[in-house]
């Protein structure tokens, strides 16, 4: 059994949260340049250039990349070997957050209860997913999420009989009912399968998935594809100011569901869709 110390999760939390808010990953960084290439609207083509200097501005002078610094959400895989010790794991990982959103400026945008709306002072608790998985490693991934993507975001019971068409029909009319409110160019995360709960938090981790990394499923690879190009072709583009760029990416993970079931989860993000990956 391999021991893991609850003050080192915290500090790789702290320093995490104000990496990723402060720094666009490499893969979201290459697809934004790509589409300041390719973007055929000279008003959407400025858009990029400016969001582009932004990310420089913010990474030269340690200032967040949006003013929202978002509630963090964080993926826990936590190897079956592994013991943490010296505290609770999930207090170690609050405790970074608070950390990480003091000590690095970052604006404070968690309240206490949803309806007397209290802010908590230090942007916790964040919400946390556990995975349990084989081997001695701990593997976290910290994922700021602003309000304004998040309330453009959408679960769906779909019935079976509904099939690829109903998940497309969904996938469109989200996005399209979003609009400029995402601060697009999106990353658009689908989540497919499971049931109510489940295809939310799947759609929530499609956001964190590599854009370069591409799904096992055939389907699943041909159907990102179409679906980045039509939700390319709607016009909204950077801004909602009109272009050809109106998401990055489309990315989609499944899971087992009920023979009665065919439920669908989109989670939209801005073009920033901050995340950050560590191994302990």
């Amino acid at each position: 059994m391999r021991e893991i110390r609850a003050e080192e999760i915290t500090r790789n939390v702290k320093e995490m949260c104000i990496e990723a808010n402060h720094y666009l990953s490499s893969d979201m960084k290459d697809v934004l340049d790509r589409a300041a290439e390719a973007e055929e609207s000279p008003l959407g083509k400025q858009i990029l250039g400016q969001l582009q200097e932004n990310l420089q501005i913010a990474g030269r002078d340690m200032i967040p990349i949006c003013q929202d610094t978002g509630m963090t959400v964080v993926f826990v895989e936590l190897g079956q070997e592994v013991s943490v010790v010296g505290g609770n794991l999930s207090d170690a990982i609050n405790q970074g957050v608070s950390q990480g959103y003091v000590d690095g400026y970052l604006r404070k945008s968690v309240v206490k209860d949803p309806i007397e709306r209290v802010n908590s002072g230090d942007n916790t608790p964040a919400i946390i997913h556990y995975d349990i998985v084989p081997g001695d490693q701990l593997t976290i991934t910290i994922a700021p999420k602003g309000a304004g993507s998040e309330n453009m975001s959408r679960v769906y019971m779909l019935k079976p009989a509904d099939g690829m068409e109903g998940v497309k029909k969904v996938i469109l009319d989200t996005v399209k009912e979003a609009g400029p409110n995402a601060c697009p160019p999106m990353v658009v995360g689908v989540g497919i399968g499971g049931n109510f709960e489940k295809c939310a938090i799947l759609a929530k981790k499609a956001l964190t998935r590599n854009l370069n990394e591409e799904p096992k499923q055939e389907y699943v690879k041909e159907l990102e594809k179409e679906m980045l190009k039509t939700i390319n072709n709607l016009g909204i583009g950077p801004a909602g100011l009109g272009g050809t760029t109106t998401a990055l990416a489309v990315n989609i993970e499944t899971y087992p569901t009920h023979i009665a079931c065919l439920p669908v989860a989109v989670n939209i993000c801005c073009h920033v869709n901050r995340h950050a990956r560590r191994v302990i």
